[in-house]
This record gives C-alpha cells, structure tokens and sequence, in this order.
C-alpha cells in the first residue's frame, strides 16, 4: 500500500504541476503605446514585459498587436485575426488616438465593446488598460471617456487596469519637468526605456492575474 501510495503521489505531482506550467499566449492589442514607438525592439512594452514576466517563473509568450496610430475601431477591425487559435488572453489598451482626434465617446466605447464581445465569445479572459481624458474636452467628455473602461470591464467580467500610462502621470505629479526629462521620449507623448519599465511594473502583477485566469487545458 505505501508503494501504491508513492505510485498515486508521482501521477497526482507529474499531472497538476505540469497543466500549471503550460505555455500561455497572450496577445496585446493596441497602439503605438503598445507596439513600442521610437524605442528599439527590445525596449518596448511587450518584449519589457515578457522579460519581466519570465523572470517571475511565468512560461509565457506574448505577442506583439500594436499598430502604431490604431484608434479603438481600428482595433475592432483587426481583433478577428488577432484572436487565433492560439491566444490564451488578451490585453487590450486602446483610446490614446481617440482622444488625440477627439472621437466621441460613444463610439469609443462601442468599439471596445465590440473587442470584449469577440473575447468573450471566443472564451479569452482580457485584461483592459484604461486611458485618461484630459480635462480640455470639458466634463461630460471626460466623464464618459473614463467611465468606458471600469464599466466594460465590469460587464464582460474582465481585469481593469485604470491608466497605462498612470504610472508616469504619478511620477509628474511630485515633479513634472524631472519625470518628463526621466521617462519619456522627446515628444512628450510616448515613454522611453525607463518609463516602458516603469509601467511594466506597475501593470505587470495585473497581468499575473490574467495568466491565472486562463482555464487550464
């Protein structure tokens, strides 16, 4: 008994660990933020954040589905390609050019609808990184603007991440020309290789949380 007990130990050990340990593929749909504008390949968000992950254990592959000036719609078009057989999850941030081409709201949101609808049918757990309006395009705007993400992703069930670019916008905040100067490119708009850091830490932990939400095969 004690060697049939050895016997059912190893099976139960070689059975659990090993479906834990599978590969996950994780797709990152998104623009410019995401596809690592002005920043060599390996300094931009998706290889940053595939190093962060694998170093924490994770065997992970994510794949790179930025398109630098994508706006929401675009992102809607090109999410049945992006969805293949073998994407485990899917991180969404998409807004930025939205709101530099001052779209409405509505449609904004309708798109990224229309991307957590294609998830969900397709059974992949999302993460979506949310975007912060400016205060330029007056309050309603804004209001509408940053309510999408929490709301979408609290309809579809998904993880909420409030601001990729949150991270940076707090270092502004104790000293704006210092966090300029350290974490972004020269057009003020896109983060270097430190600020592309500084986000993957923050959202990195947020993503461990999608890894764990992929149902085991």
């Amino acid at each position: 008994m004690r060697c049939a007990g050895k016997t059912l130990a190893l099976v139960l050990a070689l059975s659990g660990p090993a479906a834990a340990n599978d590969q996950v593929t994780i797709a990152a749909l998104g623009d410019s933020l995401t596809q690592g504008y002005g920043l060599v390949p390996e300094q931009g968000f998706v290889p940053q954040l595939q190093d962060w992950l694998t170093a924490r254990g994770h065997r992970v592959s994510l794949i790179n589905a930025g398109v630098s000036g994508d706006t929401t719609a675009g992102g809607l078009a090109r999410i049945g390609w992006t969805l293949t057989a073998d994407v485990d999850a899917l991180i969404v941030a998409l807004g930025g050019n939205d709101l530099l081409r001052g779209l409405p709201p509505e449609a904004s949101r309708a798109n990224l609808d229309g991307i957590l609808q294609a998830a969900a049918t397709a059974g992949v757990p999302v993460l979506l990184v949310g975007m912060e309006a400016p205060g330029n395009y007056g309050p309603e705007f804004k209001a509408a603007f940053d309510a999408m993400y929490p709301e979408l992703a609290t309809q579809y069930g998904a993880l909420h991440a409030k601001s990729f670019l949150g991270p940076l916008t707090d270092a502004a905040l104790v000293d704006p020309r210092a966090a300029l100067a350290s974490y972004m490119q020269a057009d003020g708009i896109h983060p270097n290789a430190a600020g592309v850091a500084r986000i993957v830490g923050a959202l990195g932990p947020v993503v461990e949380q999608l890894i764990a939400a992929v149902p085991q095969s």
